[in-house]
């Protein structure tokens, strides 16, 4: 994991210059390039700990260091994508959830978690049967842990023919544009009052 300490060590910073926030997001880049979450979501005092290409097995090692000391209310996170494309099974996947679920009912038993489906995308198609797997998974753990919720970006990203909806990504296929973020929001606006208020 020491590839993330450098970025790792700047959101520390950031926490240790912003304690005690409403929302956090947590995960990878999707989270850390969603620039105007404060827009977005302004009741909800945001604060963005994402990190570039992060894992979710690293937000897992991370927990502590970066999630903790921020005291959330409230915990989005988005992560499992780069997993799944650095070749992991889905079930390693689902481990690292189970084991990040672990912490939070460790250490925040009485946060609310909001797990942000791995989205499909056109850049890692080739994967999608192993990410649909992953989200399966995922999605059934939840629902036995209370305060959990798994929302579903996944069914309102694709199009007619069941195809990633091109206009939601940016020129790599990967990233969301955008149009992306305006789904995202407007799903988590729907499906989270916690958010709102």
């Amino acid at each position: 994991m020491f590839w993330y300490e450098e970025e790792v060590q700047q959101l520390e910073q950031k926490v240790r210059a912003q304690p005690n926030q409403g929302t956090v997001f947590y995960g990878s880049s999707s989270i850390r390039l969603w620039t105007n979450l404060a827009q977005d979501f302004p009741q909800a005092q945001p604060l963005n700990l994402g990190f570039g290409g992060a894992t979710l097995a690293a937000c897992v090692w991370f927990f502590e260091r970066i999630v903790l000391p921020a005291q959330p209310r409230f915990l989005v996170c988005y992560a499992g994508d780069n997993d799944l494309g650095d070749n992991r099974h889905p079930e390693e996947v689902y481990l690292f959830f189970c084991a990040l679920a672990g912490k939070m009912q460790r250490y925040l038993p009485d946060v609310p978690l909001a797990y942000l489906s791995i989205k499909p995308s056109p850049a890692r198609w080739a994967i999608n049967d192993r990410i649909r797997f992953a989200n399966s998974l995922i999605a059934r753990e939840i629902r036995r842990i209370p305060h959990f919720q798994y929302i579903d970006l996944a069914t309102p990203m694709l199009n007619g023919t069941g195809y990633p909806r091109r206009e939601l990504y940016e020129a790599d296929g990967l990233h969301l544009s955008r149009s992306g973020y305006a789904l995202w929001q407007r799903v988590l606006q729907e499906q989270l009052a916690g958010l709102r208020s």
